[in-house]
């Protein structure tokens, strides 16, 4: 009897769609705690979750670099909002509870993954010729 591991490597482009399906779920969060969102559901929940379904099945070289640029979009527009209204940092700093502050971290976290792994991942894929 044989015992077969197989190990899955971790690719620039898996950690992209990784990275946008954690922003995902700190929207989630966010959304749970109760920040009130402008639409039901909450827009970026929708746009990230699209993203990482999107990175994810499209097999193109530039495909990874759509997340790449929505990290850079919601990190963009957190910026915007903590020098606008001051909520991307009151909910940092606990403005909306600790599910704020736990939602906001993991949803920066996931973003800047995201723009870090899908940039990686466009460079690698097109030197490879995929």
């Amino acid at each position: 009897m044989t015992n077969r591991v197989t190990t899955t490597s971790t690719t620039p482009r898996r950690l992209t769609v990784c990275g946008l399906a954690t922003g995902a779920a700190g929207i989630a969060m966010l959304w749970a705690s109760g920040v009130e969102f402008p639409f039901y559901p909450p827009p970026g929940l929708l746009i990230l979750a699209g993203g990482a379904a999107f990175v994810g099945l499209v097999r193109r070289f530039w495909a990874p670099g759509v997340g790449a640029f929505l990290g850079l979009f919601v990190i963009v527009g957190f910026v915007l909002s903590s020098v606008v209204s001051g909520a991307g940092i009151g909910y940092l700093t606990g403005d909306a509870g600790v599910g704020g502050v736990i939602g906001t971290v993991t949803q920066l976290a996931g973003v800047v993954v995201a723009l870090a792994a899908g940039s990686i991942a466009v460079g690698r894929e097109r030197r490879a010729g995929r």
